[in-house]
């Protein structure tokens, strides 16, 4: 007489790995190059040293926590701006967009997420909508918890049109120890809200602007997930 067992327990080993896919997050393409050169270096350590080689492997994996990209599911309601990026909400104020993008130089809503070295650091398309605009400005690297980061860091600007015609601006602005601004998206591009569009190395922060009319729906020192976490309501009516 044989029994009919279920799937996951006639084969476990495919159960487990199933169950590691679902529950590890993915890497961002941009960490591959940096997690192969730890392994290689894990390698060749342990080697010569295994103390060496056990605090390589651990650098590597986490260099490869670094680079995660889970996935994230953005909310069904429309009219919402979402956060860009995993961090803490650091500044809720007025200011204008960087000048080269060429909008009008007019003071917009500005909400400032900062990222440390333990938050993922993928970027999202806050909207579903059309890349206008790329703009890329070389810069300083302050600490990016300062006010004065947005104006004088290196930094890469998106402005992007929602499917109801509202601009958004999406800011990546290196940091401190960032070296390296990732953007994956080019004009013309469309973005759907929570898709991965860039990434910044080793801390950093993310600035959206938003249009005139919008309610802010994060606090100073809230804590935000990345394609998930509403920033604000948009306007109405815009079509």
């Amino acid at each position: 007489m044989s029994l009919n067992l279920p799937e996951q327990a006639s084969n476990p080993f495919r159960h487990a790995v199933q169950l590691a896919r679902e529950t590890l997050p993915p890497m961002h393409p941009a960490g591959r190059p940096f997690v192969a050169g730890g392994i290689a270096a894990t390698l060749l350590l342990r080697r010569l040293s295994k103390p060496l080689g056990t605090v390589a492997g651990l650098a590597t994996l986490a260099t490869a926590a670094f680079f995660r990209e889970p996935r994230r599911v953005p909310p069904a309601r429309d009219g919402l701006a979402l956060a860009a990026a995993d961090g803490l909400v650091s500044l809720i104020e007025e200011a204008t967009p960087p000048p080269e993008l060429g909008l009008p130089a007019e003071p917009r809503m500005r909400v400032s997420i900062f990222l440390s070295v333990f938050d993922v650091h993928v970027q999202r398309a806050p909207a579903t909508g059309i890349v206008e605009r790329v703009a890329y400005r070389p810069g300083k690297f302050l600490s990016a918890d300062l006010d004065k980061a947005s104006d004088d860091n290196e930094r890469n600007s998106v402005l992007l049109r929602t499917v109801d015609g509202h601009e958004l601006v999406v800011v990546q602005i290196a940091g401190l120890v960032a070296r390296r601004i990732v953007c994956q998206v080019q004009e013309g591009d469309k973005a759907d809200a929570a898709q991965t569009y860039g990434l910044i190395r080793f801390g950093s922060r993310v600035d959206l602007y938003l249009p005139p009319g919008s309610r802010v729906l994060v606090s100073k020192g809230q804590r935000t997930i990345g394609g998930e976490t509403p920033l604000a309501e948009l306007p109405q009516g815009r079509k």
